[in-house]
């Protein structure tokens, strides 16, 4: 493809699909499925549910012991009891019930089996719900759903989850209208309201700065407060002598009323009791007061007669939410904005709430005993279930994924608990980096060389770089699942400058053996000193080795014994004493990229610092799998035509030379033969294998490749024939390294000039980019570093990896000054290296404000962070990026960097969360010149509120120093210098959270991406029913597995609105987009690129359903978003601008709708040039869009631009050549019929004129009333189009579209693009 990939894709009326950034390319194609009447077959159970058979499914009636006393509930005979119960509780009338037991024909039910299991279950069965007796636990959980259900639980606080985790904007850019599609009628009526001047996109500024109130949610109203406060009493526990006679605890109720009871949770329920708050008497207090229920929500109802009114009011609030916006999240960690409102923020929105302390004791007990668990048995017994049966692989993986999320989020809690040093180490005695800690039955480390183990790697940085890739290695090898070797729940927290690693406890791995016996039983010991080699590790290892292209190879102890391993001598295999195999330490399953270290390494001679051209901080630079899987792809092609060639001179036969030239490029799928089946369907890959045998019967079972990850890490071969392996070994090594640079870093940058890859928008989906193609981080540099032929798509990335460099520069930076800073002081820190970096403008010399207090607490603590300067940072920045990608920033980097995404992206490295205030950034010289009140170099031009402050400006920030000096403030000693320093764009009240960024090892569900590869390719081989099917089980399995709430399910969503687009069943394509977009924004964030790609796609949706008032909302936003992530006129951002332009058209706005193309066409000459195919694409729709805005001149000046490039590209024969010709010759004999038309009107005007000599020739531009063609005289547009004759403007609508219908899509729009003809 060529420059015509710059282009708009036109697919359906001239809208262009936005695909993933790392690809253009469609996941799956266009298939035919329905559901009943046409629609999605949707989930039909509280799990996110399979498509079920009817035959299975079907109602019973479940009798209550209280109103409403019968309900109908649907069941399925796939499902258990729990889900029964589940569906039960859930609903409006039986939220009370938790502690119950179900009956059938008078037999109890057990609650933990299937539901085909119970006998003569059917349709219209009776099942009795009968309250049980309460427990102390089971009065705890229902103390606590009572809490949550009635509104009354409050807002919680960790360590994990930071302000607004998990927010949601979309219900603000789109309302959630529930169930049921807005009407037709409705979305007429929206539409309709759409004018020039009120649209969502009449007062978008292209070039504009972005604000920061896209970011923040509205206020809301507050929700019905059902009563003032329900707790635990003071009182708990019970005595012994009234546990003996049933009490479990004691609450204290407060209702809106203001009164307040004392009650009592008995086994048989709850009642009012006879205490005071000075008083303790438990027993049933005196009629009439003597109110009692089994369930409290009962008795709540009873004792406040208001109650029943708030908590219907606060059931139909929550009931207007959409529930995906509201529902908690329990398979993934939200995402945290780095940007919150300082509403949310301050102290006044933390409210009181005296059971928020006493949640641990209503979840573990007195003894907190019940939050215990042994995580590593229960993964590995997870791991061990039956996998034979899908329903098997189904339960497992569910339970699998359930398992890794809340170990991941226990251990991350735990990481930050102990990196506060809030944790007492096993071995204080130890240095701090050496130090390990338990906490909640998790083993924890820091990603440091405590113990001197990387000293000649690197020291600290070859160890912190070690287990990030242990974790990468820990995922690779989950991923596999290999029966019988297991792994420990791994993951890794960077959090205060600080990395620890989290561990399940490996049983064993504390136990000192023999003398004699090695510590680990495959694989290095000591280094590389002494090896071992136990034979029962090796079928296991050597289905890793298979699978990851890990060749088996020789390694030699310090005696020189030969050792021969599966693996890497630094990945170690042990058996832990509950007899199970593990597998440990896997950064080293791909081998070093030598051409990196040859460049960049040596080895510290201890004579002095390393030269500057090879001082890279550490040897743990390794090649990525993904390089190794597109190498294995051109090594398994070579072999192919090979035995192809072969075949051809064995069988001089035309045919064969035919199917060999077809064979010559053989794509991945076609080649890998071992993934398994899914109802027997195929996968990709042996599919691939059929059809290679089938045309040419080439056996691959002959080919291999696998590669040593032990070259050039010190072995000593010993015989001539181990050195020239060796010696192989490593040429093969270095032909992989040279692959990356020679072929596949240049095809990035081809392919991103080109346009036939989506061009990032910020540094994490650079990051993804580059990863997905095999090329590390290191070489981001290298990329900047190849964009210096002036090309403007390629000037775009050399400043998004410029940006990337300086933001990771700068984390290693502040890293560096965190590492030994206590937790208070590290706000104070990180805001003045912001001043520093972001902040020169308003002060050039900011000065850290430290607290002298907190000083002389930590006396020992490193402050050498407040020598910093502006100046040295800078030094410090450009030292990092050289070290790290060697790569020399320009002298005048400082000036040209974009602030606001710069502070975004060292945000999102750094987990902070920032008050949303109206910053003053450097270095734009426009910040300083803006009038009135500043902004965060956005668009609003109004004064910033108390809410969106500027610290140090105007008398915000004189109320933000008085605030300073309040009395949780510094101490009056340092209270007089800081009103006499100059102002400061940070201070450390500005950084209003940090949150740990969380690296974790769950690997994604085989049994669910299966399923999604099967039925893209189902799709590709036109099996198109069959595709579908199987498209809608992986979706079914996603959230089975996963629950709704994850990011995995929300690109399924994704993939399949698409699918559904093309099938042109557009109701369910803006359902399934909707929750494509929320599920984005809680679990990947709101504003990555992600979440603005489908903000996109969704806004297709809705206006092909014709919903385009919300389509244009929703583009709005995403413009919004893209402008803060990245900046204005990004490269792709001509199709979204395109697609804004259709839209506008459709509404009949012609003139807003022409400057929207006029823009596109702007940014398609600047990106693509003005000679290429894009450019003329464009060309040709403004020259209709002009027509359409009576601009005739302009429309024939940009259709003659159109096809003079058409002719000179596609040639004169080309049917889009032909089609501009065809527009071009109507487009100028209508300008020329109009011109003629208007020179006569003019002339009708100067001969009454000489009747009228008020007139003077000043009013000779001004169009005659009820005139519509005066505009021909200058080829401008009109000022008012109200002034139009509304009849000539159709004549010129039939004349120009050859049909009266002024809406109609041009015709250009549906036809293919001329870029798809190119050769």
């Amino acid at each position: 493809m060529g420059e015509g990939d710059c282009d708009v894709d036109t697919l359906n009326g001239g809208h262009a699909i936005n695909t993933s950034q790392e690809e253009k390319k469609p996941g799956i194609n266009h298939c035919k499925h329905h559901g009943e009447n046409g629609a999605l077959i949707k989930p039909t159970d509280a799990e996110g549910g399979e498509e079920q058979n009817t035959e299975n499914v079907f109602h019973v009636s479940v009798l209550l012991p209280h109103q409403p006393y019968n309900i109908q509930v649907p069941v399925s005979t796939q499902g258990q009891v729990q889900d029964l119960r589940s569906a039960i509780v859930e609903q409006l009338g039986t939220f009370q019930y938790t502690c119950f037991h179900l009956e059938h024909n008078g037999q109890r039910i057990n609650d933990f089996t299937d539901l085909s299991e119970v006998k003569g279950l059917a349709a219209a069965s009776e099942i009795r719900l009968t309250e049980d007796p309460y427990t102390e636990r089971e009065a705890r959980m229902h103390v606590i759903r009572v809490r949550e259900i009635i509104g009354a639980a409050g807002d919680r606080i960790d360590a994990l989850t930071g302000i607004d985790a998990g927010l949601s904007l979309h219900e603000n850019i789109s309302p959630w209208t529930g169930s049921d599609a807005a009407s037709a009628s409705k979305q007429k009526s929206a539409n309709a309201k759409l004018t020039a001047d009120a649209n969502p996109l009449s007062d978008f500024i292209f070039d504009g700065r972005p604000s920061i109130r896209t970011l923040l949610p509205p206020n809301q109203e507050s929700l019905p407060k059902t009563i003032k406060s329900l707790c635990v009493s003071p009182w708990n526990p019970p005595p012994p002598a009234f546990r003996q006679r049933g009490h479990l605890l004691y609450l204290q109720l407060t209702t809106n009323e203001g009164e307040q009871f004392q009650i009592t949770s008995h086994v048989s329920g709850f009642f009012v009791n006879r205490s005071s708050n000075t008083r303790f008497d438990p027993l049933p207090k005196a009629s009439p007061k003597n109110a009692m229920a089994h369930s409290l929500l009962s008795l709540i109802q009873i004792l406040s007669p208001s109650f029943s009114d708030t908590f219907s009011a606060f059931i139909e609030a929550n009931n207007k939410r959409d529930p995906l916006a509201t529902f908690q999240l329990t398979s993934a960690i939200p995402s945290n904005p780095w940007l919150v409102s300082t509403s949310s923020s301050s102290a006044t929105a933390h409210q009181p709430d005296l059971t928020r302390t006493q949640e641990t004791y209503l979840l573990s007990g007195v003894e907190n005993t019940e939050t215990l668990r042994d995580w590593n048995e229960e993964i590995q017994s997870t791991r061990e279930l039956p996998r034979e049966t899908v329903q098997d692989r189904v339960f497992r993986e569910r339970l699998l994924a359930k398992i890794f999320a809340e170990f991941n989020d226990a251990a991350a809690k735990g990481a930050a608990l102990v990196a506060r040093g809030e944790v007492a180490p096993l071995n204080p005695t130890e240095s701090k980096d050496a130090q390990i800690f338990v906490y909640n039955g998790i083993f924890y480390s820091f990603g440091a060389d405590g113990v001197g183990t990387f000293l000649s790697e690197g020291g600290d940085e070859a160890a912190r770089i070690a287990v990030g890739k242990d974790v990468a290695g820990v995922k690779s090898v989950n991923q596999l699942d290999i029966p019988g070797l297991v792994t420990p729940g791994t993951i890794i927290v960077d959090y205060l400058g600080k990395r620890l690693v989290a561990q399940s406890i490996v049983p064993g791995i504390f136990k000192q053996r023999e003398p004699d016996e090695p510590q680990v039983d495959y694989g290095g010991v000591e280094g590389k000193d002494v090896v071992a080699d136990n034979g029962a590790f090796v079928s296991t290892f050597s289905q890793v080795s298979k699978a990851l292209k890990v060749k088996k190879h020789s390694v030699w102890d310090k005696e020189g014994k030969e050792h021969v391993l599966e693996g890497s001598v630094e990945t170690k295999g042990l058996l832990g004493t509950d007899g199970r195999k593990y597998i440990l330490d896997l950064y080293r399953l791909t081998p070093l990229d030598i051409s990196w270290l040859d460049a960049y390494w040596t080895d510290s001679t201890g004579h002095g610092q390393k030269p500057q051209e090879r001082n890279y901080p550490h040897r743990m630079s390794v090649l990525r799998p993904e390089l190794i899987d597109a190498y294995w792809r051109v090594k398994m092609s070579e072999y192919v035509k090979a035995e192809l060639d072969k075949r051809k001179e064995d069988h001089k036969d035309t045919t064969e030379c035919e199917k060999a030239d077809k064979l010559e490029h053989i794509s991945t799928d076609e080649v890998e033969t071992e993934k398994t089946q899914i109802n027997g369907i195929p996968d990709a890959e042996t599919n691939g294998t059929e059809i290679m045998k089938d045309r040419g019967r080439v056996d691959i079972s002959a080919f291999s490749f696998a590669l040593n990850p032990d070259v050039f890490c010190g072995q000593t071969p010993q015989s001539k024939e181990e050195k020239e392996e060796w010696a192989q070994d490593e040429r093969e090594v270095r032909a992989v390294a040279d692959h990356l640079h020679q072929k596949i870093i240049p095809e990035l940058i081809h392919d991103l000039k080109e346009g036939d890859v989506g061009f990032p928008m910020d540094g994490q989906s650079l990051s993804r980019l580059m990863h997905k193609r095999g090329i590390n981080i290191r070489y981001v540099g290298k990329l900047a570093s190849l964009t210096k032929d002036g090309s403007p798509r390629l000037q775009a990335l050399k400043g998004l990896a410029e940006q990337e460099m300086i933001a990771r520069a700068f984390k290693h930076v502040a890293n560096r000054y965190l590492k030994n800073l206590p937790t208070p002081m590290a706000t104070s820190c990180l805001a003045h290296l912001l001043n520093c970096l972001l902040g020169y403008e308003t002060n050039s010399s900011p000065k850290a404000r430290l607290d002298e207090d907190l000083q002389y607490l930590y006396k020992d603590a490193d402050y050498s962070f407040a020598n910093a300067t502006p100046k040295s940072l800078q030094t410090d920045i450009e030292a990092q990026a050289q070290l790290r990608y060697r790569y020399t920033l320009e002298d005048s980097w400082l000036s040209s960097i974009r602030p606001v995404q710069l502070l975004r992206e060292i945000a999102l490295k750094l987990g902070l969360q920032l008050a949303a205030k109206d910053y003053i950034l450097s270095p734009t010289p426009e910040s300083r010149a803006v009038e009135g009140a500043p902004h965060l170099n956005g668009t609003d031009t109004q004064p910033p509120t108390d809410e969106h402050a500027v610290n140090g400006t105007s008398n915000n920030a004189g109320k933000k120093k008085k605030k300073r000096n309040g009395g949780d403030s510094p101490p009056a000693s340092t209270t007089a210098s800081t009103v006499l320093d100059p102002p400061l764009t940070f201070v450390a009240d500005d950084i209003v959270n940090i949150v740990p960024i969380v690296k974790d090892s769950s690997s994604k569900s085989v049994l669910a991406e299966e399923a999604l590869e099967a039925g893209r390719i189902s799709m590709m081989q036109n099996q198109k029913e069959l595709g579908q099917e199987l498209l809608l089980e992986s979706l079914s399995l996603h959230e089975q597995i996963y629950g709704i709430l994850h990011p995995e399910v929300a690109r399924v969503y994704h993939q399949l609105a698409m699918l559904y687009y093309n099938l042109d069943e557009k109701d369910a394509a803006v359902e399934l987009a909707h929750k494509a977009v929320v599920i984005s924004e809680r679990t990947i964030g709101i504003d990555s690129d992600e979440t603005i790609l489908s903000y996109l796609n969704l806004s297709l949706f809705e206006h092909a359903n014709g919903n385009t008032a919300v389509a244009l909302a929703c583009q709005r936003h995403a413009l919004e978003l893209w402008k803060i992530i990245y900046g204005p006129n990004h490269p792709d951002c001509m199709t979204t601008y395109n697609n804004a332009a259709v839209m506008l058209q459709h509404l009949k706005l012609f003139h807003e709708s022409r400057v929207w193309f006029e823009k596109s066409h702007a940014v398609s000459e600047q990106i693509c040039g003005k000679d290429s195919i894009s450019t003329a694409t464009l060309a040709f729709q403004l020259a209709q869009a002009l027509a359409l805005d009576q601009d005739h001149k302009g429309a024939v000046n940009r259709m003659r631009e159109a096809y003079s490039t058409f002719h000179h590209k596609l040639g004169a024969e080309d049917r889009n050549t032909k089609e501009a010709d065809s527009w071009l010759d109507q487009l100028t004999v209508n300008a020329v019929s109009i011109a003629k038309h208007a020179k006569d009107i003019q002339a009708q005007r100067v001969r009454r004129a000489l009747f009228t000599p008020r007139v003077t020739l000043r009013t000779q531009p001004q169009a005659p009333v009820g005139r519509s063609t005066s505009e021909g005289i200058n080829g401008h547009a009109p000022q008012s189009h109200g002034s139009l004759d509304e009849r000539s403007i159709d004549e010129l609508m039939k004349y120009i579209e050859s049909s009266g219908d002024a809406t109609r899509k041009t015709p250009t729009k549906k036809r293919k693009n001329p870029r798809s003809r190119r050769a």
